[in-house]
């Protein structure tokens, strides 16, 4: 969008492209660069993030992710061409804390708007097992003289929660009027758009999860804890914040005694991280095993095409694991 980027040669602008970035699996085929075009160009570190770009921009932005389609977040390693392209953006969205790597290039970047999630809702500081009935287990764990060790830390997971998603997306929103303005009355419209949606959203899991046998539900890592709280459920990790930590022997024995006590199902798992743990965990609890998605991407494997349709779908599991009336 930046005029100063227009009067470029042809092969500045194909060499460009051709060191483009991810694009989002929800817009159009086109590899589109993630700069030098007539939109307003943002660059998004992952899915939830260039998600909430493209809703709010509209037509108006050309909207590219660092984090490919199918790979995992956390994972992510910036390459010298991405932050060549992020130097050629017009804005940078990101979620600090989540992709290190992300964090870095970004803060190193010339782009003229950087947009922190993190400042935009308050994080809270979650560990293997989070909400409503954590304290009755920590006392009874106190009891049998028994610790959780928890890998604990700021949990960055807001998106999962849909009010938390609507005041990232409220902010986002202003970001974007502020450093658009000739747009700003279009991105105001689409992100009351977008805030009147996932306030429904919230109005289903609040209605789909308020009359349940069990309160509680097992995760292969501690993305659901903000969702967990919003719900008045209980999540209990098999690993803490990151889906690469391996539990303990003496974790794993603690999740089939809850399991027993408290009417646990289900163990879930997730698309884009191996689910041999959370298998292994529930052959030896005598329990089955679904898909709980973090939404950190949307694959052939999601079960939906964008983020409404896989919190649709992670409501349904919930209510079956659950035993929702």
């Amino acid at each position: 969008m930046n005029v100063r980027r227009r009067h470029i040669s042809g092969i500045a602008v194909t060499a460009a492209a051709a060191l483009g970035l991810g694009t989002l699996s929800a817009c159009s085929g086109d590899s589109a660069a993630a700069g030098n075009t007539d939109k307003f160009d943002v660059v998004a570190s992952f899915y939830p993030m260039a998600y909430l770009a493209e809703q709010i921009g509209g037509d108006h932005v050309n909207v590219t992710s660092l984090t490919e389609p199918g790979q995992e977040p956390h994972d992510l390693e910036i390459s010298a061409k991405q932050r060549a392209q992020l130097e050629e953006s017009d804005a940078a969205l990101f979620l600090k804390g989540l992709q290190p790597s992300a964090d870095e290039a970004i803060a190193q970047s010339g782009a003229k708007t950087k947009i922190d999630a993190t400042t935009l809702t308050a994080l809270e500081e979650h560990g293997s097992e989070v909400g409503g009935h954590a304290a009755e287990h920590d006392h009874a764990e106190e009891e049998h003289g028994h610790e959780h060790g928890e890998e604990g830390g700021e949990d960055p997971h807001i998106w999962l929660d849909p009010v938390k998603y609507a005041e990232v997306a409220k902010g986002v929103g202003e970001a974007f009027e502020k450093a658009d303005p000739d747009h700003a009355a279009d991105y105001k419209k689409s992100t009351e758009a977008l805030v009147k949606r996932l306030d429904a959203l919230n109005t289903e899991f609040e209605t789909g999860l308020k009359d349940t046998d069990t309160k509680v539900f097992i995760t292969t890592h501690a993305a659901f804890g903000y969702l967990a709280e919003r719900y008045g459920l209980t999540e209990e990790a098999i690993s803490g914040l990151s889906p690469e930590s391996e539990p303990s022997a003496a974790r794993v024995k603690e999740l089939e005694r809850m399991a027993k006590a408290d009417g646990v199902s289900t163990v879930f798992y997730e698309t884009l991280v191996s689910d041999k743990t959370a298998k292994t965990v529930a052959k030896d609890a005598n329990l089955r095993t679904d898909v709980l998605d973090p939404v950190e991407g949307i694959t052939e494997k999601s079960r939906g095409d964008d983020y409404f349709q896989v919190m649709e779908a992670n409501l349904k599991a919930l209510r079956t694991a659950l035993g929702a009336k």
